[in-house]
């Protein structure tokens, strides 16, 4: 089921584009890492979702909703903290969620007491927002988004200035509401921290999507691995298997493979190819870290630009 699609979706602010014909979907059960820098779009794409701010063109659709009136029915069902939570200073937790969940119309008197148990805030008695640490304040906006049921939650930076500890904390809720059955959108500009939650990633760049790929499409864009250019792929792929006994690797083209496999030793490798008759044009080690993938793509299209 597709929880969240965008058709052409655009945003404009003071003739810029801050969401830029962005088309992608959302299924079901999906972490889906939004990956940008500051001001790439992220936050505007979010807050078009749950119809904080309208949209200039394109299309929405909410699981499976299109209409206005579908679509209103739909977010009833989303949970969003996005920026800052608009939290009361000088109220506790437990009255600041009180006092949404009598706003939003939610019937279970115990529901307070239930999110604070999931975001682990059931021990700050009588201490006042204006007091909590940054990490406190994350989960309690992250516990007013969970009040109603939510089946579809969105979260920007979560972990945005939190400590390391904070940072794990947060993680884990996030996946264990997804263990829970929640579709979740989250935003981050840091990709190590996306890539241990998220199953699924598009990239953001001045407004426009450069890119979506699933968690293993990334983890194989990012892997170490000996880039090797010969006269026949698949003659040396068969050599690679019977006289190395190679089984991880990954025939690119015609003349081009990628070996998993004997990246402490590429001599042994090149010349087990000789030995065959094949010819080596060139071996090199390649692959990215995530942060020098992310910085290639956003590299790549400044070249296009």
């Amino acid at each position: 089921m597709t929880v969240l699609k965008t058709t052409n979706l655009t945003k404009i602010y003071g003739g810029k584009a801050a969401v830029d014909n962005i088309s992608l979907s959302i299924e079901k059960g999906d972490i889906f890492g939004l990956i940008g820098q500051n001001g790439a779009g992220k936050t505007t794409f979010m807050r078009l979702a749950t119809s904080l701010t309208s949209r200039d063109s394109g299309q929405i659709e909410l699981f499976g909703e299109s209409s206005k009136a579908g679509i209103t029915a739909s977010r009833a069902r989303i949970g969003a903290m996005i920026e800052t939570p608009a939290l009361f200073q000088n109220l506790t937790a437990k009255q600041n969620l009180e006092y949404y969940r009598l706003q939003r119309g939610v019937p279970e008197r115990g529901r307070v007491e239930e999110v604070l148990q999931i975001v682990k805030l059931t021990d700050t008695g009588k201490l006042k927002f204006k007091n909590f640490s940054l990490g406190m304040k994350q989960r309690l906006g992250l516990a007013v988004a969970m009040l109603s049921h939510p089946d579809f939650l969105i979260f920007d930076e979560p972990t945005n200035g939190l400590d390391p500890t904070g940072i794990v904390e947060m993680r884990d809720l996030i996946k264990r509401l997804n263990n829970e059955g929640i579709t979740i959108l989250i935003s981050s500009h840091i990709l190590t921290e996306l890539a241990q939650v998220a199953t699924k990633y598009a990239i953001i760049h001045h407004g426009r999507l450069l890119k979506t790929l699933t968690q293993a499409e990334l983890h194989d864009e990012c892997k170490r691995a000996i880039a090797i250019t010969v006269d026949d792929a698949a003659k040396a792929a068969a050599v690679m298997e019977t006289t190395l006994g190679i089984r991880e690797y990954k025939q690119v083209s015609s003349n081009q493979i990628r070996v998993y496999e004997y990246l402490h030793d590429p001599a042994e490798l090149s010349f087990a190819l000789a030995q065959e008759g094949i010819r080596v044009a060139s071996l090199q080690e390649v692959g990215d870290s995530l942060e020098e993938y992310y910085t290639n793509i956003i590299g790549a299209r400044r070249k296009q630009s």
